[in-house]
C-alpha cells in the first residue's frame, strides 16, 4: 500500500525539488502554496458552474493545467512552460468578454450568483499568489518575466470572467456606493 504521509514535513521542513529540506515558510514554498490554493478554488469553481456557466470548464481546466506549469516553471531548472502566447490568450480572452459585459462607472461588490462570486474570490486568491511570486522573485530566486506578467494578467481574465458569468446567470452586479455609517439596514 502506498502511503500518503511521509512524516518529513512533521517539524515544519519540506524537500525542494533539489532535495533541499527548508522551512514550510520558505518564499519558495509560500509562492508554490498559494498557486496550489488558487488553482484548487478554481477546482472548486468548476465543480459548482451553473449550468448557465457551463461553457466555461475548459478555459477553466486548461487555467488549472497552466498553473501547474507554472509551477514547474518555478521549481526544475530550465523549465519555461509559461510563455507570451499564454499571456496574449488571456489578453484575447478578456477582450472579447469585454463588451459583453456592462461598463462599470464605478467600483462594484465583488459577488453575485455562485459562479460568478466564486471566480471573484479566485481572482482574489490569484492576486495573493502574485504578492507571493513577487516576493521570492525580489528575494530569493529570479522568476522569469512570463510567470510574473502571466499571473498578473489572470487575475485581470478571472475579474472579467466573474462579471461575464453574472452576465450569464442574468445578475446585475451591485455597485459599491458610499453608505452611512450610522446604517446597519440597507
Amino acid at each position: 500500500m502506498l502511503k500518503i504521509y511521509t512524516k518529513v514535513g512533521d517539524q515544519g521542513f519540506t524537500k525542494q525539488v533539489t532535495g533541499k529540506m527548508v522551512p514550510k515558510c520558505d518564499l519558495q514554498i509560500e509562492a508554490l502554496g498559494n498557486v496550489d490554493e488558487l488553482q484548487s478554488y478554481l477546482g472548486v469553481t468548476i465543480a459548482n458552474l451553473s449550468p448557465n456557466c457551463e461553457e466555461l470548464k475548459p478555459e477553466l481546466e486548461n487555467i488549472q493545467r497552466q498553473l501547474y506549469q507554472l509551477q514547474a516553471d518555478i521549481v526544475v531548472k530550465r523549465h519555461n512552460e509559461i510563455n507570451s502566447e499564454m499571456i496574449n490568450a488571456l489578453e484575447k480572452r478578456i477582450n472579447e468578454l469585454t463588451p459583453k459585459i456592462p461598463t462599470i462607472p464605478e467600483f462594484i461588490l465583488p459577488g453575485g450568483k455562485a459562479t460568478g462570486a466564486n471566480l471573484q474570490y479566485a481572482r482574489t486568491l490569484a492576486r495573493r499568489a502574485e504578492r507571493s511570486l513577487v516576493n521570492l522573485n525580489l528575494n530569493e530566486q529570479k522568476l522569469s518575466e512570463n510567470i510574473l506578467e502571466y499571473i498578473n494578467r489572470l487575475s485581470d481574465y478571472l475579474f472579467i470572467l466573474g462579471r461575464y458569468a453574472n452576465v450569464l446567470d442574468n445578475y446585475t452586479e451591485v455597485k459599491s456606493k458610499k453608505h452611512d455609517p450610522n446604517r446597519i439596514n440597507g
